[in-house]
C-alpha cells in the first residue's frame, strides 16, 4: 500500500516542509513539499531514509551504569526509566527547590511542551543553543526595535541590494531561502559579500570584501559615516519613525571610510562606490544583520550597526526590504492554545541572572553559559538537574572540559535525543526521541509575509522502542502529579485543543501539510502603523535602555593588535552537506564529507613550509589536534578556517568517531567570554597556533 505524507523534516534546525512517500510502510522518498518549496530539498534532507534506516540510534531508554560519559548503559522500560527520572526529580526539587532543574534545547517551533513541563515543575530555567548562534543578533534587534531577530524577514525577491557578513547562505542554508536569493541574483539583485574568507555564496556576489578578521564594526562604522556625511539615507523615514539621529552622527563623525580601510583592509574608494551603489538602490536594500554572530566581544554592536544601515536606507516594512514577521492576530486572527498559559508563571527569578543580574538580556530563553556558574556556586540557589532535549552543548559550547566539570556537579541529567550526541552519552538517563518521520508533533505558528500554522505528522512506525515528545512529557508529568497541565490522551486531542477557536481542525492540514490563518500579505501602514515595542515606540538609534543598563549605544571601536607570529583566528562554519554536529554518522552524508580540514592562506602556508593536504598541528590552551590542511588564497591571512561538527567522542558513531577535529574544544576559556552587551560566546577571542605535524 502506498500513502503520501506531508511532514516537517528534522535533519537540521531549519525545519523545511516536506513531501514523504510510504510504500507498505517503509518510507521510499523524501522531496522538499511542492506547495512551498517546488520538490526542492537539500542534500542534508535527502539523506533522511539513511538516518532512520542506517544510522544507529537509541534504540530504547537506558539507564547509566558507570562513570559519566564511560559508555556502560543498561536498557530499561519506559516505565521503569520515567520511573526514576520522575523520583530523581521529585527528590531534588523536596530538597532544592522549585529553580533546581534546568532544561535546554535546540530551540525551533515545537516548544509548547518542554516549556511547559519546566514551567509545572516551577522553574524559571528554560534556555536554548542561542548564545552560540545568535543571541547578539538578538538583542541588537531589541535594543533598536524592541522587537528580536525573528520578527524580521528579507524580502529577497523584491530586493535590489543584498549585504552579507559572512551568512553563508549557500551553504548554511535554508532552501526556500536559497532559492530566492538564486532566483534574486538571477534578475539582476546587487550582492556584496564580506568575510574573512570566499564562500560558496560569496562566489556568486557583484562584490567579495575579504576583511580583518572581527573587524566588521569598524567596516560598518566607515559605511554609516560615509552615508550620512554624503547624505544619502532616508531623511524622511528618519525623521518620523527614529530617535537619536543627531548623535549618531556625532558618534561615527571620526570614523571615515580612510580610518576603516586601515582597520578592514577594504579600500576607501571601494567603500565610497559601494555607498553610492546603496544610495541608488535604496529603500530595497537589506543589510543582513547576521544569523550565527556568537564571534567577538563586540559582534552585538556589528549586528546593531548593520541593523542602524537598514533604518537610513530606510528598508523597514518595505517591499525588497526588511519586513516585520506578521502572526495570526496581525490579521485579527486567533492564534494557536498553548499549554504553558494554563500553568502558573514560577516566583524564582532566573539562575542564569538574567532578567536582574543582567537586566539588558531578554528573559526568554536566557544565557546557556550562565547556568554553569549557577552549577558550580550554588548562587542565587542550588541547581541539581538538567534536561537536556535535542540539545548536545558539548558539541555546540566552547571548552568541553569545563562544561564537564560543571556537569558532574549535578545529581540528574536526562538527555531527550533521536540521536547519540556528546552531551546524550553524558546523561544519566537517555529517553529516546522517535525519529522525525516516525511521530507527529504538536502544531506550531510560523511568522511570517502571512502566518503560517504547520505541524509534523507521522509518515512510518517507529523502528525502535521510541515515544514522540508529546508521550514523554505527558507521562513524565502524570508521574509528578503535574498531569493537569497536560490535558490530553492522545496527540489528537492535543491538537483540538491546540486549534480550538481558530476555525481549523487537524483535517484541514491534509491538502497541503499547513494552513494559512490569512489569505494575503500586508505591510504595516509606514505612515502611522509600524508596531515597534521600544519604550519611544520608535527605532531607537540611542537606546535608553542599553544605556541604562552600562552599556553605550555604539561602543567606541578598540584596534585589534596585530597577531603574535604563528597565531590565528580559528574561524568555524558550515558546509552545504552537514549541520552542525548532527549528521556526521549519516552514512550518505559521511560519503561526501567524510571529515574536516583546516583552510590556510597560501602565503602563510608557504612560510609554515605547509603544503596542500600535510597533517598540521593545531593547538590552543592546551588542546592540540591534527588536522590536514587545505591550501588557498581564499581567506585572511590572520584566520584559519574549519567546518563544525568533527572530531565525536562517542564511539557508536562508527563513521564520526575520532574523524576529523572538534573546533570547539579549541577555545578553551570562552564559556566566560561573551559579548557584554549581547550576551554571545565570543569563540573567535581565543587564538591558535598551526605548525606542520612531525611525520611518525
Amino acid at each position: 500500500m502506498k500513502k503520501s505524507v506531508f511532514s516537517i523534516c528534522g535533519m537540521c534546525t531549519v525545519r523545511c516542509p516536506i513531501r514523504v512517500e510510504v510504500e507498505n510502510g517503509v518510507a521510499t522518498w523524501i522531496e522538499g513539499n511542492p506547495h512551498i518549496l517546488g520538490r526542492s530539498l537539500c542534500g542534508k534532507g535527502s539523506a533522511g531514509l539513511a538516518f532512520h534506516y542506517q544510522e544507529y540510534r537509541p534504540q530504547g531508554p537506558m539507564l547509566r551504569q558507570g562513570l559519566r560519559g564511560g559508555g556502560q548503559w543498561k536498557r530499561v522500560t519506559w516505565d521503569t526509566a520515567l520511573d526514576y527520572v520522575a523520583d530523581k526529580l521529585g527528590r531534588i526539587l523536596d530538597r532544592y527547590g522549585p529553580g533546581s532543574t534546568f532544561l535546554s534545547c535546540r530551540g525551533g517551533p515545537f516548544l509548547d511542551l518542554p516549556k511547559t513541563f519546566l514551567k509545572a515543575l516551577g522553574s524559571p530555567n528554560f534556555t536554548n543553543h542561542d548564545a552560540a548562534c545568535g543571541r547578539n543578533v538578538h538583542h541588537a534587534s531589541l535594543s533598536l526595535y524592541g522587537l528580536g531577530r525573528k520578527d524580521f524577514i528579507y524580502d529577497l525577491k523584491e530586493c535590489n541590494h543584498l549585504v552579507l557578513y559572512g551568512r553563508n547562505m549557500l551553504e548554511s542554508l535554508k532552501v526556500k531561502e536559497a532559492k530566492d536569493l538564486m532566483e534574486a541574483l538571477s534578475r539582476g539583485m546587487r550582492m556584496t559579500y564580506i568575510d574573512v574568507r570566499q564562500t560558496v555564496t560569496g562566489s556568486k556576489a557583484s562584490r567579495f570584501w575579504m576583511v580583518r578578521p572581527g573587524s566588521d564594526y569598524a567596516l560598518n562604522l566607515g559605511i554609516i559615516h560615509a552615508v550620512i556625511k554624503e547624505g544619502v539615507y532616508d531623511a524622511e523615514f528618519i525623521r518620523k519613525w527614529t530617535t537619536g539621529f543627531d548623535d549618531l552622527a556625532n558618534i561615527v563623525q571620526p570614523y571615515t571610510p580612510e580610518w576603516a580601510e586601515e582597520q578592514t583592509g577594504v579600500p576607501a574608494a571601494e567603500i565610497h562606490e559601494f555607498v553610492r551603489e546603496i544610495a541608488s538602490d535604496r529603500p530595497k536594500v537589506v543589510f543582513h544583520p547576521g544569523w550565527m554572530l556568537a564571534r567577538y566581544r563586540d559582534s552585538f554592536y556589528a549586528s546593531r550597526s548593520t541593523h542602524i544601515l537598514n533604518v537610513l536606507m530606510g528598508s523597514v516594512e518595505v517591499p525588497g526590504g526588511q519586513i516585520i514577521a506578521k502572526g495570526p492576530k496581525d490579521y485579527g486572527k486567533k492564534d494557536l492554545n498553548n499549554l504553558g498559559d494554563g500553568v502558573p508563571k514560577p516566583t524564582e527569578k532566573r539562575a542564569d541572572g538574567v532578567g536582574w543580574k543582567y537586566p539588558h538580556f531578554d528573559a526568554g530563553p536566557g544565557l546557556f553559559q550562565l547556568f554553569y556558574p549557577a552549577i558550580l556556586t550554588g548562587q542565587p540557589y542550588p541547581i541539581k538537574a538538567y534536561v537536556c532535549y535535542r540539545h548536545d552543548p558539548l558539541t555546540g559550547f566552547p571548552d568541553r572540559e569545563a562544561q564537564r566539570a560543571a556537569l558532574d556537579r549535578l545529581d540528574l541529567i536526562v538527555a531527550l535525543d533521536a540521536k547519540f550526541g556528546e552531551t546524550t552519552w553524558y546523561g544519566d538517563v537517555i529517553l529516546p526521541l522517535s525519529g522525525y518521520l516516525e511521530k507527529d508533533s504538536p502544531i506550531a505558528s510560523q511568522k511570517g509575509k502571512t502566518p503560517r500554522f504547520i505541524v509534523r505528522r507521522q509518515a512510518i512506525e517507529p523502528l525502535y522502542d521510541s515515544k514522540p515528545e508529546w508521550w514523554i512529557f505527558k507521562e513524565l508529568a502524570k508521574r509528578m502529579g503535574l498531569d493537569k497541565y497536560f490535558p490530553y490522551e492522545s496527540v489528537q486531542e492535543l491538537w483540538d485543543f491546540q486549534l480550538k477557536g481558530t476555525g481549523f481542525s487537524i483535517a484541514d492540514f491534509e491538502e497541503k501539510g499547513f494552513v494559512d490563518p490569512a489569505d494575503k500579505a500586508k505591510l504595516f501602514d509606514r505612515e502611522n502603523g509600524l508596531k515597534l515595542k521600544t519604550g519611544s515606540g520608535k527605532i531607537e538609534l540611542v537606546s535608553p535602555s542599553l544605556e541604562k543598563a552600562g552599556f553605550p549605544s555604539l561602543d567606541i571601536y578598540r584596534e585589534r593588535e596585530p597577531l603574535p607570529a604563528g597565531t590565528f583566528r580559528l574561524v568555524f562554519g558550515r558546509h552545504a552537506i552537514h549541520a552542525h554536529g548532527h549528521t556526521q554518522d549519516n552514512p550518505l552524508l559521511h560519503e561526501v564529507f567524510p571529515e574536516n580540514n583546516l583552510w590556510i592562506n597560501d602565503r602563510v602556508a608557504a612560510d609554515l613550509g605547509i603544503a596542500e593536504g600535510d597533517k598540521v598541528e593545531i593547538s590552543a590552551n592546551g588542546v592540540t589536534a591534527e588536522v590536514k590542511a587545505h591550501i588557498t588564497p581564499f581567506i585572511h591571512p590572520e584566520a584559519v578556517f574549519t567546518v563544525h561538527g568533527f572530531g565525536r567522542t562517542v564511539p557508536v558513531l562508527k563513521r564520526a568517531f575520532g574523524v576529523g577535529f572538534a573546533d570547539q574544544r579549541m577555545a578553551k576559556g570562552c564559556l566566560e567570554r561573551f559579548d557584554p552587551a549581547g550576551g554571545g560566546i565570543a569563540y573567535l577571542e581565543c587564538l591558535v597556533t598551526v605548525r606542520k605535524a612531525e611525520e611518525v
